[in-house]
């Protein structure tokens, strides 16, 4: 795993640092080829400044710290808002604001990155930054009166009718994949900020988990709701899932309450095993599922494999069940056989449902990113050093 840690860093150190323009490309193909004038997006730039700072403080390896500090440097004069804080969406590929909209999505990407890297600096700067992102979010996007976290603003906070029609062209009012990075952000600030009002907002984010997102009856986890927590979509994502299942456990662990984390274990293996059920005889997971229409989306994307690979690893942990530990294993096999880009290096956004890898797709973008292979990696070896 530390091996694949780094050949995944060197890749990104190796092809993705843009300089003509600084920070890092917004757009690579499967052939390494720079996409000139690409849009540059702030969930990829808080990946990797996320990835690169958790990567030093896991082997302490100084050029990770160099380009987490490129990354943040370029995070901090183009993606900030200086105005209206919180961060943009993207720049234009010379850095300057393109799409402005305040997509909490991006703030929790940005809290989360932000978070890590402050543990590699004695500079105060990135955890005060997270801390205002934070309050930001909880001013402007939290639901105090029925919990959850609205998906997005635009760039000045403002939540008027005509401004909901237009961010609701991109998001539901509120979704289980805004809610799984804001948990796992607001995990991260509280190791770095153990603040009780923080602490209360994690609780609170889990019991969104376990009282609304996961499904009773399926416990498959419910995508996409209104305002009021009225579903708006039948559709089973298998990755979000295995993620949610691991992420649920960390940040109930760093709480020290036996209650929920008991409650959070169950409701995690449950998890486990409705993604499990998305699994094929070849090791890898589908990425889809949608019962209403029937209609499957058996292409295997990097990211589900990734978090598969981690998920079924922390179910081996909590249960001593072998069964888990081979799935992982299996879902390691299956990137190593399908998905790791043996000529170019990296993984391939995906493969189809007959294991052809999926043709003109990015291999560096808006969404494809060192985040969750470089961290099923690094929480896989960091785990498994902990264990022995």
């Amino acid at each position: 795993m530390t091996e694949e840690l780094h050949n995944i860093l060197h890749y990104w150190q190796t092809h993705a640092v843009d300089e003509a323009n600084g920070g890092f490309h917004g757009s690579l193909n499967d052939a390494n080829e720079v996409k000139y004038g690409a849009a540059k997006g702030a969930v990829l730039n808080s990946r990797i400044l996320w990835a690169f700072s958790a990567a030093f403080n896991f082997d302490h390896d100084e050029s990770w710290l160099r380009l987490a500090t490129r990354a943040y440097d370029y995070l901090q004069q183009h993606f900030r808002d200086v105005r209206y804080d919180g961060v943009y969406w993207s720049v234009n590929a010379n850095g300057d604001p393109l799409e402005t909209r305040k997509l909490v999505y991006a703030q929790a990407f940005a809290i989360y990155a932000l978070s890590e890297y402050c543990k590699c600096t004695s500079d105060e700067a990135p955890r005060a930054w997270a801390i205002d992102l934070y309050e930001r979010l909880q001013r402007h996007a939290f639901d105090p009166r029925r919990n959850g976290y609205f998906s997005g603003f635009p760039r000045e906070w403002r939540r008027t009718f005509a401004n909901l029609r237009r961010i609701r062209d991109y998001n539901p009012d509120k979704t289980v994949d805004t809610h799984l990075h804001v948990l796992e952000a607001y995990a991260n600030l509280y190791r770095v900020w153990p603040d009780a009002a923080l602490r209360t907002q994690i609780v609170a984010l889990v019991r969104a988990f376990t009282d609304r997102f996961v499904d009773r009856e399926t416990h498959h986890l419910r995508q996409d709701f209104d305002a009021s927590w009225r579903s708006r979509s039948r559709r089973i994502a298998y990755g979000h899932d295995i993620e949610a299942a691991w992420l649920l456990l960390d940040a109930a662990g760093l709480l020290d309450d036996w209650e929920l984390t008991h409650a959070v274990k169950a409701t995690s293996i449950a998890l486990i095993d409705a993604a499990a059920r998305g699994l094929e005889e070849n090791g890898g997971m589908r990425h889809e599922y949608d019962p209403g229409t029937g209609r499957i989306n058996a292409q295997k994307i990097w990211w589900v494999q990734a978090e598969a690979m981690l998920g079924f690893f922390s179910g081996y942990q909590v249960t001593g069940d072998e069964r888990y530990l081979q799935q992982s294993l299996r879902s390691w096999e299956f990137v190593q056989n399908y998905l790791r880009d043996e000529e170019h290096g990296e993984w391939h956004l995906g493969v189809t449902a007959d294991l052809q890898v999926i043709a003109g797709k990015e291999k560096v973008g808006f969404w494809k990113c060192p985040y969750h292979n470089g961290r099923a990696c690094l929480e896989i070896a960091r785990r498994i050093g902990e264990m022995s």
